[in-house]
């Protein structure tokens, strides 16, 4: 399930792509298969290891067979990346800026990797739907690791301007999965035996697995609404 649309990027076979706050590597997964080189880089050490035994994995079964292609997973510090300047054709950077206390650190870094004339995708949680979150449970956003922030999306934009990226566009995503969390946050976030949970959970699956008509379109009409992440995508000028 992708936050970011990898065609509104500009992602093509061949493209570096750095996929920063990777977890379990559900966007680097899918630029490899779109022909890309990726690096996965996280924090986690536990991540990074499960998204090298994927890649590997892949690859034995014969899911990545691009010629030259090139993947890498790194274990990493946002506000120092491990990279040169420009290293990078594209950037994404998904729900990980709401975690930083230095967001503008790391959105520094992350323009400073990026190429002249290269796009990046950032993803955050909606302001709208993460207020509610925020209000219905403390233990939603205040443990170890969580989110520090809500962001608007125009305190977003200023901070990405002010790096010296330029905004090119939005959208909204997830409209299914707000009412899954006002859900789990009204119960308990860690209640997964509620029975509306449970059913609700179960919808979520369904729809990622099988990705039939009926929630398709229901996502369609709810993610402007309701969608539970914004996505910004953004060029580094020339």
């Amino acid at each position: 399930m992708l936050t970011a649309n990898y065609d509104i990027l500009g992602l093509t076979s061949g493209d570096k792509i750095l996929d920063l706050g990777c977890g379990f590597g559900r966007h680097a997964f899918e630029a490899a298969r779109r022909g890309a080189n990726v690096v996965a880089l996280d924090a986690g050490r536990e991540e990074v290891e499960g998204v090298a035994a994927t890649f590997a994995a892949m690859v034995q079964a014969g899911e990545l067979t691009t010629p030259n292609l090139h993947t890498a997973s790194v274990q990493g510090d946002a506000l120092a990346l491990p990279f040169p300047d420009g290293a990078f054709d594209r950037v994404i950077c998904s729900e990980v800026l709401e975690h930083i206390p230095n967001d503008v650190g790391a959105m520094r870094e992350l323009a400073r990797v990026l190429r002249p004339g290269g796009t990046m995708a950032i993803t955050v949680p909606r302001f709208g739907p993460e207020l509610i979150n925020w209000a219905l449970s403390d233990a939603y956003h205040n443990v170890p690791g969580g989110h520090i922030r809500i962001f608007r999306k125009s305190q977003l934009e200023k901070r990405l301007t002010s790096v010296g990226m330029q905004v090119t566009g939005h959208h909204y995503a997830h409209g299914l999965h707000s009412p899954y969390w006002w859900l789990k946050c009204l119960v308990g976030t860690k209640n997964d035996k509620n029975w509306f949970v449970r059913q609700y959970h179960k919808l979520l699956v369904w729809d990622i697995m099988k990705g039939p008509r009926t929630t398709r379109y229901m996502e369609k009409v709810l993610a402007p609404i309701m969608g539970k992440s914004i996505i910004l995508y953004l060029v580094k000028p020339l």
